[in-house]
């Protein structure tokens, strides 16, 4: 199972851990390619896309497109909290 995560470049708190532990962590400069970036990792066959509460909602096609997938799941993390 492939999974990634998807955060705008200037968060430094939203996963974190996954990135210091060499995990597939995507920094969007733009947050208006989310939709974009999440099209290309289902291409690349990623089962699980875990997305920051920031970016999510930036996306049309969470609802539209990734609602009913059986094959790819959309996560959306919660606000970091300090």
């Amino acid at each position: 199972m492939k999974i990634s995560w998807i955060k705008e470049e200037k968060d430094n708190k939203n996963f974190a851990i996954a990135e210091r532990l060499g995990m597939e962590v995507h920094r969007l400069k733009n947050p208006e390619e989310v939709d974009k970036t999440m099209e290309e990792l289902v291409n690349q066959n990623y089962h699980t896309i875990v997305l920051s509460n920031e970016i999510a909602g930036f996306s049309e096609d969470i609802i539209k497109k990734y609602q009913n997938s059986k094959d790819v799941n959309i996560i959306i993390s919660p606000r970091k909290i300090l």
